[in-house]
């Protein structure tokens, strides 16, 4: 078991934190991402991809290098590259697993990379699962209460339904708190709030949130 796990697809690389700077887990490359590793002289434990969006000379690199798992897939195929890699992560069953790489440039590919995390897979998974930014993190939470503690560089906390309803929301040490609302898809009551204290608490009891903790 790997305790934690890191994940590099091939979004703009603006938005990637430094990588030699992400410590304590294993490296798993989606496409691009794995080229990204290897230019970085990060060796990653697993590679995933089509490869379509590497030059001939990036897979030169990526083909000479001494990969312990090498996946390789056809472009036509019914999940991304990015859920495949998903798949065997979690197989790993790490405690944590982190996604970089999945934001910013095609806003399709961004959708997808967020949604992928309200399936019931990645959804119901015991471990923490996270897409990170320089900006944003940015979890997606099945019905339960959840504790979470202040970070300073990303003070403001957004709350997204991403179910037709999200039930008996409730929101403690808030800036802007709530007991037991009912929020609908669409809805844009819970964006920009902010913890008050430095321990809060939100809980629901019907529907799938996602949790976005950002900075200007």
């Amino acid at each position: 078991m790997n305790n934690w796990i890191f994940v590099l697809a091939g979004g703009p690389k603006g938005l990637i934190p430094d990588l030699n700077s992400i410590k304590g887990g294993v490296w798993v490359g989606v496409d691009h991402g794995v080229y990204r590793l290897l230019e970085s002289g990060i060796t990653p434990a697993a590679a995933f991809g089509d490869f379509d969006s590497v030059s001939e000379e990036e897979w030169q690199l990526i083909t000479s290098s001494e990969l312990n798992e090498m996946h390789t897939f056809k472009p036509e195929k019914d999940e991304s590259d990015m859920e495949l890699a998903l798949g065997w992560a979690i197989g790993q069953e790490p405690s944590k697993l982190s996604i970089y790489g999945a934001t910013g440039g095609r806003i399709d590919h961004f959708m997808a990379n967020a949604m992928i995390l309200a399936s019931e897979t990645f959804l119901h998974y015991t471990g923490t699962i996270e897409i990170v930014d320089r900006q944003n993190i940015i979890t997606v939470h099945p019905p339960g209460t959840y504790s979470i503690e202040k970070l300073q560089d990303k003070k403001y906390i957004s709350y997204i339904p991403l179910s037709a309803e999200v039930k008996d929301l409730t929101l403690q040490g808030f800036k802007y708190p709530l007991e037991n609302k009912k929020i609908c898809m669409g809805s844009s009551l819970c964006i920009s709030n902010e913890l008050e204290e430095n321990t809060g608490t939100f809980s629901f009891s019907e529907g799938i949130l996602m949790m976005v903790r950002s900075q200007d």
